[in-house]
């Protein structure tokens, strides 16, 4: 059996991360969930997203991006993000 390479899974996808944007999800798939911070706040010694926006989109490589996203909202924090996004991509996934 292969060795899969470790990374962050949040309810069975993975989490990717690159500058600030995350990527929720497989490509595999027909859509990911794309969050984007678009502002942070310090908390002590940690900076913490206090806007984000979030997308779900398709990832079909032959649509335009702005022909890829699904549905958008920005909210207040990357928990509410993540957790929409979550059930976002659960709904998207099984067809409902």
């Amino acid at each position: 059996m292969a060795e899969q390479k470790g990374g962050l899974m949040y309810k069975g996808h993975p989490l990717r991360r690159k500058g600030n944007l995350i990527y929720y999800g497989s490509m595999a798939d027909k859509y990911i969930i794309m969050i984007q911070v678009m502002g942070t706040q310090q908390d002590g010694d940690l900076e913490i997203a206090s806007k984000v926006h979030l997308q779900l989109q398709l990832t079909d490589p032959d649509l335009k991006s702005r022909d890829r996203v699904v549905k958008k909202s920005d909210l207040p924090d990357l928990f509410s993000a993540i957790d929409m996004g979550s059930i976002w991509l659960m709904r998207a996934l099984s067809g409902k």
